[in-house]
C-alpha cells in the first residue's frame, strides 16, 4: 500500500507525527494509500525550510521564475493522462473531468508566466521640483494556501503558481482525502527548477490548519472549502495578522426565462447540475424556471434526463459521473433527499437506492430531482454538495432575480434568455460575484478573477487574474530628490509637490 508523506526542502519525508488517515479509492471503497498527518513541529519545519529559501529566490529576477512556470507547464503537459488518472482514482471525478480540473489549473500558471509585466510598478517623473515618485510590488515572504478535495490539481495551481511567481515561497495543505496529485505537482516543479523549500507540501487535519494560521512566519493564507471554516480561518488568521483570503459555500441559480432554448437549457442543467456528482463550488443547485409553463416545459424534457444519466466508475469512458468522495459523502446527501421529501418537496426522480453492479461497495448515488422547492426548505437554503438539483418555481423574472439575490450564498448564477435587454439588467442588478449568461458555470478565464459574495467569500481580494498579483505582493513606494534639487535648512510642514 502506498505511504504518502510530506514534500518538505525538495524531496518526499515520511510523517513522524504518528498519525495517519485512509486515502480511498471511492468506485471500489476500498483503502487505496496511508497518508500521514502533520503535526505542528512538523509544520513548523517546512515553514522554516520556506523561509530560508524565500530571499535567493525573491532575488531572482521575474523572467527566470517564469521560465520555472514555462518548463513545469511542458512537464505537466507530459503526464496529463497518468495525472489525470491518479486523480480520478483518488476523487471519484471521471477521468475526462479529471483532466478538466487540470487544465482549469494550468491556465492560471499560464497567466503566471506573465509575471515580468504583472509586477511592474507605477513612475511619475518630474512629480515635484527634481523629485521623482515610483512604486516597486514586492512578494509577501512565505505563504501559505488550505485546498479542498474537489479540485485537487486546479486550486493548488490556482494559489501556488501566482504566489511563486510573485516570489514567495509556498506552504500547500491539500486534502488528506485526495494528496498524491498535489505531491505529484510539488515534484514537476522542481523538476522545472524551482529551488528546494519554494514549494512544500504537508499533509494534515485541523491540526496542521492551526499550526499554519497561527505560525508568525506565514504572512498570507488562503484556503478554499466549506463556510463554517472559511469563517473559521478567516477570523483567526487575521486576529493573527495575516492577509487571508476565503472562499466558502454556495447555492448557484440558474433562471431560465420563458423565452430561452428549453434544450439548451437542459443540456446547462445536467451538465452544471450532476457534472462530477455535483461535488463543485460552482454546481447549479437550483433551477429557477420562471412562470408555471415555463416550468412544465423544462421538466417534461429534464425528467427523462436526469432519469437516464449514466453512472459508473471513474475509468468509464461514457460515465457521466462516478462515486462521491466518501461513504460519508453519500450519506449526507441522502440525508438531505430524505429531508427534501420530509418538508413537501416533489422528488420526482430519486436516486437513493442506486447500485453499481460489481462496485456495490463504491461510493455511488444517482441523480435526484425535487421540484416546487420552496425558499424555506433547508435542501434550499444548504448546500448539499452532491447530484440533487431543486427546481423552485418564479412567479415572474423580479421573484427570479431576488431569490439569488437574497440567498445567504452569492458564488454563481445563470440566465438562460434570448432577451439581451434581460439578460443584461439581470447582471447589473443581482447580488451575486460570478454571472452567466446563456453560461451555466460562470469560472471566468484566468486573466479575470474568480470570487463569490456574501458568505460564499472573506476577504477582499479574490483568486487568480489581477487580484492574485495584488494579494500575493505588497507595494512600496518610493519618493526621490537628488542633492541639485534639495533646499537648504529644515523643513518643518508636511512636504508637498509645489
Amino acid at each position: 500500500m502506498r505511504e504518502i508523506g510530506h514534500f518538505i526542502g525538495g524531496k518526499h519525508v515520511p510523517g513522524t507525527s504518528g498519525r495517519a488517515g485512509d486515502v480511498m479509492k471511492p468506485m471500489t471503497g476500498e483503502v487505496q494509500a496511508r497518508v500521514a498527518l502533520a503535526s505542528r513541529s512538523e509544520v513548523r519545519q517546512a515553514v522554516e525550510n520556506a523561509r530560508a529559501a524565500q530571499p535567493g529566490w525573491a532575488a531572482t529576477n521575474p523572467q527566470r521564475r517564469a521560465r520555472v512556470m514555462m518548463r513545469f507547464l511542458d512537464l505537466v503537459h507530459a503526464e496529463y493522462d497518468a495525472l489525470a488518472e491518479l486523480l480520478a482514482l483518488e476523487h471519484g471525478k471521471t477521468i475526462p473531468d479529471a483532466r478538466g480540473d487540470i487544465q482549469r489549473g494550468l491556465e492560471v500558471v499560464e497567466f503566471a508566466i506573465g509575471i515580468p509585466h504583472l509586477m511592474k510598478g507605477e513612475f511619475t517623473d518630474g512629480a515635484g521640483p527634481g523629485i521623482d515618485v515610483y512604486s516597486m510590488r514586492q512578494p509577501l515572504g512565505v505563504v501559505a494556501g488550505i485546498t479542498p478535495f474537489n479540485f485537487p490539481a486546479m486550486i493548488p495551481m490556482w494559489k501556488f503558481a501566482p504566489a511563486i511567481a510573485c516570489g514567495n515561497a509556498f506552504i500547500l495543505k491539500p486534502s488528506e482525502r485526495d494528496p498524491g496529485v498535489p505531491m505529484r505537482l510539488a515534484e514537476l516543479l522542481v523538476e522545472a527548477g524551482l529551488p528546494a523549500g519554494i514549494l512544500n507540501v504537508v499533509n494534515g487535519d485541523k491540526e496542521a490548519v492551526d499550526a499554519l494560521l497561527d505560525d508568525p512566519d506565514i504572512r498570507a493564507i488562503g484556503f478554499v472549502g466549506s463556510t463554517p471554516i472559511a469563517e473559521y480561518i478567516y477570523a483567526r488568521g487575521a486576529a493573527a495578522g495575516k492577509r487571508v483570503q476565503c472562499f466558502g459555500g454556495a447555492k448557484n441559480h440558474m433562471i431560465v426565462m420563458p423565452d430561452a432554448d428549453m434544450e439548451q437549457a437542459v443540456d446547462a442543467l445536467i451538465g452544471a447540475g450532476y457534472g462530477s456528482a455535483g461535488e463543485r463550488c460552482m454546481a447549479v443547485s437550483v433551477a429557477v424556471p420562471v412562470g408555471e409553463a415555463t416550468a412544465d416545459r423544462l421538466l417534461e424534457k429534464l425528467v427523462p434526463r436526469v432519469e437516464g444519466l449514466k453512472i459508473g466508475p471513474s475509468t468509464d469512458p461514457e460515465a457521466d459521473f462516478g462515486p462521491l468522495v466518501t461513504r460519508e459523502a453519500v450519506e449526507r446527501v441522502r440525508g438531505y433527499v430524505d429531508l427534501g421529501v420530509e418538508e413537501g418537496a416533489d422528488l420526482l426522480v430519486d436516486g437513493r437506492g442506486f447500485s453499481m453492479q460489481g462496485y456495490e461497495n463504491g461510493f455511488y448515488m444517482g441523480g435526484c430531482l425535487f421540484d416546487r422547492v420552496r425558499p424555506d426548505m433547508r435542501i434550499y437554503k444548504e448546500e448539499i454538495f452532491g447530484p440533487v438539483l431543486s427546481v423552485v418555481r418564479a412567479r415572474d423574472y423580479e421573484e427570479a432575480l431576488r431569490l439569488p439575490s437574497e440567498h445567504e450564498y452569492g458564488n454563481g448564477v445563470a440566465i438562460f434568455t434570448r432577451d439581451g435587454d434581460a439578460a443584461r439588467d439581470f447582471a447589473a442588478k443581482v447580488n451575486v460575484g460570478m454571472v452567466g449568461i446563456n453560461v451555466p458555470i460562470p469560472v471566468p478565464i484566468s486573466y479575470y478573477t474568480f470570487g463569490g459574495w456574501k458568505r460564499s467569500g472573506f476577504g477582499d481580494l479574490n483568486q487568480h487574474g489581477p487580484d492574485s498579483i495584488r494579494f500575493y505582493t505588497k507595494t512600496k513606494t518610493v519618493t526621490s530628490r537628488w542633492p541639485s534639487g534639495v533646499k537648504e535648512g529644515a523643513e518643518f510642514v508636511i512636504p508637498t509637490m509645489r
